[in-house]
């Protein structure tokens, strides 16, 4: 096992743990199909990246977004800490005929892909929150920055801070880790408790400006089975279960 010491920056002992647990992998796209926003973040990302080109994503799993794309046209490179995910998706990818580029890496740590290489990148599916640190999550958006062309677009997903004053649970959560920036989530499968940061809508928007995009949609969406916030113009930042994002890169 791993030492704590020698943990990648940005990831808890929780999620590296996680990410290296085969049945993990191999139960990731049952947990996934009940999941109401499945139905919502590629639809979304097909709104802002209409022209098939290369695409990276960014903690890309089991594959969803890199072989929906792949079918569609795209040249996609998938990402993801977790070597058994890669495998699920390499299997997933060779059953359809398709030849999709896997790297095995930390997300914080891109340094050895080039500048300007993708006209699109995606991280969804809470990924960008489980990135543990202030300073690690600003240096993976400055490194989505450098990957992109400029006027290239990044679309990710976020989980809504205030959402959690909504429910006893959740306004205990907030409670249990106030004075802490990335919470303690309760255990999940089997797993660790994992760290995750939740965002308010002000605090994602301010993040994606210091990081040299500018933001063309935030989209509150619901835990309900499409996505829709209902009577959306009611205090949509308390009341989204989550932020889909879609921005560009500013052109200099």
């Amino acid at each position: 096992m791993l030492p704590d010491w020698r943990l990648p920056p940005g990831v808890s002992r929780a999620l590296w743990d996680y990410c290296h647990n085969p049945a993990h992998a191999r139960r990731y796209d049952d947990e996934l199909a009940t999941a109401p926003l499945i139905n919502q973040d590629i639809a979304f990302l097909l709104e802002h990246c209409q022209t098939p080109a290369r695409l990276i994503d960014l903690g890309c799993g089991t594959g969803r977004l890199v072989l929906a794309l792949a079918e569609r046209g795209f040249r996609p490179l998938a990402v993801d800490l977790s070597p058994e995910m890669l495998r699920v998706l390499q299997s997933k990818a060779n059953a359809k005929g398709l030849a999709i580029p896997c790297l095995q890496a930390n997300l914080v740590e891109l340094d050895a892909l080039a500048d300007a290489s993708f006209e699109y990148a995606a991280c969804l599916f809470s990924t960008f929150g489980l990135i543990e640190g202030i300073e690690n999550r600003r240096r993976f958006l400055e490194h989505v920055r450098r990957l992109l062309r400029p006027g290239g677009v990044f679309v990710l997903h976020a989980h809504n801070f205030w959402f959690h004053l909504w429910t006893r649970q959740g306004r205990r959560l907030l409670w249990q880790n106030r004075f802490r920036s990335d919470f303690h989530m309760p255990p999940h499968d089997g797993a660790a408790s994992l760290n995750m940061h939740l965002f308010t809508r002000r605090e994602i928007r301010r993040e994606l400006r210091r990081a040299g995009f500018s933001v063309v949609e935030i989209r509150q969406v619901s835990h309900k089975d499409d996505g829709k916030l209902r009577c959306s113009w009611w205090c949509p930042g308390l009341r989204a279960y989550g932020f889909l994002i879609a921005c560009r890169v500013n052109r200099t």
